[in-house]
Parts: C-alpha cells; structure tokens; sequence
C-alpha cells in the first residue's frame, strides 16, 4: 500500500484548521511502522514559501559552485557584470549593462535590459525586466514583466546560518496584525 501525501495550501488565516503535515500526518505515519527515512550526505531542503524557494536555490548554486562551475555565469568581455553564483539559461538575453549576483537564477527566454540589477533572486521563464529595475529578494513569475526603473524588493529570511540544521518556518502573511516581512513573489499575469 502506498501513502500519498499532499499539503493543502493555506493563507495565514485558516492555519489552525489546516493539515499540519510534520505532526498530524506524518507523525500517525511513523506510529503505524508506516514511515520511513532515507539518509543522504548531499544537502537537502524542503520548500513550503518563497523565501525557502530563493534559500535552496542559493544552495544548488553552491553546489554548482563546487560540481559544475561551468554551468555558471562569469566575467566577460560584453557581457553582464556577475557577482558570485549566477545561473543564466542560454536563451536568455542580457544587456551587458545588467549587474548580477550573487545567487541569481535566470530561466528560458528571459530578457533583461540595459543597466538592470538582481541580486538574491529567481526570475523565471519569459520574464522580462526593463532598462534600469530593481529585482532583490523576488521571484519574477513567468512571462512577468518589470517596468523601466521600477524596485521590486522583497526581505530576505534565510534560517540560523550557525545552526546546521536549521529550517525555515512557514509563515503566515499577518502576525500580530501587521504584515509579515517575506520574499516577493511576482506572479504569472493571464
């Protein structure tokens, strides 16, 4: 018999009456000799919000750092300015007045125009950013476009660096009535 588990999306405001996936599925799981673990040396990491989208991302571009640096961007002549870890898909198209990095990935048929800086960010396929934007801390939906000199800038909320088992929380959008600092996310117009 095989489990299938699926977290049910949330807001914030129905939290209490949502599934809780570690305690109310997984512990009953491991109760009935149901649940099993797999012991990796490579790093891992669960996703549940955009800031830990941008936090793993940062991970596998380390990773690359290390395994495939040449899947990664560099200096050149007439190209991009990058800093640190930069992932550019082949069918993108960079000004090479753009400044990059660090831990940037750039998917399929983005376009990025003169003077822009990302740093800290996912931008995802057929996005297009215009001459002179912002994008920090953000992930660009697909075919979103960022208009000429607009910031977009979300906070960054990366887990305890010194605790080599840390996580990232969930968290919700309002705490205490006030919005909580996160990533942005710009989605996919239709």
């Amino acid at each position: 018999m095989q489990n299938v588990v699926r977290e049910e999306p949330t807001n914030g405001w129905h939290r209490a009456e949502a599934i809780r996936l570690e305690q109310d599925i997984f512990t009953a799981l491991a109760g009935q000799g149901k649940l099993y673990v797999y012991k990796t040396l490579s790093f891992w990491s669960q996703i549940k919000s955009a800031g830990s989208a941008i936090y793993a991302s940062r991970l596998y571009l380390n990773q690359y750092h290390t395994t495939h640096p040449e899947r990664l961007a560099s200096n050149k002549e007439g190209a991009p300015k990058i800093t640190g870890n930069v992932y550019i898909h082949p069918t993108a198209n960079i000004d090479p007045t753009a400044v990059l990095g660090p831990n940037v990935s750039i998917g399929t048929g983005v376009t990025i125009g003169a003077g822009v800086r990302v740093r800290e960010s996912i931008i995802l396929h057929g996005a297009n950013l215009q001459d002179q934007c912002c994008v920090l801390n953000s992930i660009v939906g697909w075919d979103s476009t960022i208009g000429k000199w607009a910031r977009v800038e979300g906070t960054p909320s990366d887990p305890n660096p010194n605790d080599p088992f840390a996580k990232m929380d969930s968290e919700t959008l309002f705490r205490d009535g006030k919005l909580t600092p996160s990533i942005t996310i710009l989605g996919k117009p239709h």
